[in-house]
């Protein structure tokens, strides 16, 4: 009696064993399937964006460059002007500057007048000039007459020379008068002035006023700067290694070192014969063809030259996000404006599996969905889709995409990181867009 007794209580003891090891496995199973769900959740690669985010986000669109990432060779530099398109305004003659019509920054064109400078001195020349003006009238008068005189022997050959001697040295002397007064500006007129207008040698703008009213102008002193930036070209270090491969026709990407990414295109019109400074490096000088931006002489550029023509598929650099150890890209899918129809449909026909009152709940949903889409506008959907990266250069990246593209997608060049965060925000969410 005593061992069956026993017998039941170690038999109880086994139940009991058994029903709560079941117990554990069953939790034990719950909690495996629980991460696959989520890590199922986490896989989706779809995102929408109602109007107003789209908007906000400053999302820009486009498609694939076709970029010669690889066949190029580095190189840094500045952008140059040549000499002939700058200029320092100075004077022949000192004087007291007595009225200034320019500002700087602002633009002259050639022969404008810049300033007045006055000063005693323009008067005799003035005067000087218009004696010998007078002087060479008389002289020429009395030369003509001698000739006439001694083609009929009335007078002696000598008179003649001294009359021809006196008239070229006078005509000399005007001559060189006229020439003062003209580059001076000065006027030829009978009433002699002090002033003297000082004009602008070229066409461009005003980049230095060292002057002001009162100042006592010197000669050789510059009294204002122009430059004319419209003959602009830059000129690229490159080093020993690579001076070989370029050649005069080459064209040329760069980018300003300090400036936004906008990217100007050039073209190779001279390499240097000498070493710059002793770097070991030779200026390659390159026209700009696509100025688009207003440049100044002495900006820094990051610059490829092309000297190879393998292009590949490239977009910016912000255009490509990184997730997991993996690289991806967005593209748009066709805008929605009843974006939550099917989702609707899914569950109202799920409702009349689950009863009359879930059918009621997603009517509800329903109506919030649609007033939701009536604040917000039409929605936006974007695809995530892995590629692979490759070279990098001037603020683009080569792309290979790992999975099909439908042909014409419009691909996210600007605003992926927001798309990236809108998506994260969601599967943070326990949730997902669609």
């Amino acid at each position: 009696m005593f061992l069956q007794i026993e017998n039941r209580k170690v038999i109880s003891t086994l139940l009991v064993v058994g029903l709560l090891v079941s117990m554990m496995s069953c939790g034990s199973s719950e909690t495996v399937e629980q991460p696959k769900e989520e890590h199922s959740e986490s896989n989706l690669k779809e995102v929408e964006l109602n109007e107003a985010q789209y908007n906000a986000s400053g999302i820009q669109l486009g498609d694939f460059e076709m970029k010669n990432l690889s066949a190029v060779i580095n190189a840094n530099g500045y952008t140059k002007l040549p000499p002939q398109n700058q200029a320092d305004v100075s004077v022949l003659l000192g004087g007291i500057i007595k009225k200034i019509n320019i500002i700087e920054g602002q633009f002259v064109k050639e022969g404008q007048a810049l300033s007045i400078i006055e000063n005693l001195e323009f008067t005799k020349i003035q005067e000087a000039y218009l004696t010998s003006k007078s002087n060479l009238e008389l002289l020429t008068l009395e030369y003509e007459r001698q000739k006439t005189l001694n083609e009929g022997n009335a007078n002696s050959k000598k008179i003649l020379q001294k009359a021809k001697s006196e008239f070229e040295v006078e005509k000399a002397r005007f001559n060189s008068l006229k020439k003062q007064m003209n580059t001076m500006h000065l006027s030829s007129s009978e009433n002699a002035t002090s002033s003297m207008v000082i004009t602008a040698p070229i066409s461009g703008y005003i980049t230095d006023i060292n002057v002001k009213i009162g100042t006592n102008a010197e000669p050789g002193q510059v009294l204002f700067s122009i430059v004319d930036n419209s003959k602009m070209h830059v000129d690229l270090l490159v080093y020993e290694k690579d001076l070989q491969k370029v050649k005069v026709g080459q064209t040329i990407n760069f980018i300003l070192t300090n400036q936004n990414n906008t990217e100007i295109k050039g073209k190779v019109f001279s390499i240097g014969k000498a070493f710059e400074n002793e770097t070991k490096s030779v200026a390659v000088h390159a026209d700009i063809i696509n100025e688009q931006q207003t440049l100044i002489p002495g900006m820094y550029v990051n610059a490829l030259i092309n000297v190879g023509t393998q292009a590949v598929k490239a977009v910016p650099v912000e255009a490509v996000v990184k997730a997991d150890g993996r690289e991806f890209i967005f593209i748009l899918e066709e805008s929605n404006e009843d974006g939550h129809e099917q989702n609707h449909d899914d569950a109202e026909g799920h409702s009349h599996e689950d009863g009359h009152q879930h059918e009621e709940e997603a009517g509800h949903d329903e109506e919030t969905e649609h007033d939701k889409e009536a604040e917000h506008g039409k929605s936006f959907h974007f695809q995530r889709v892995e590629v692979k990266t490759g070279t990098t250069q001037l603020g683009f990246i080569q792309v290979t995409p790992l999975n099909p593209i439908p042909k014409n997608a419009q691909i996210v060049l600007k605003g992926a990181y927001y798309i990236q965060s809108h998506l994260l925000k969601s599967e943070g969410g326990g949730g997902h867009e669609h």
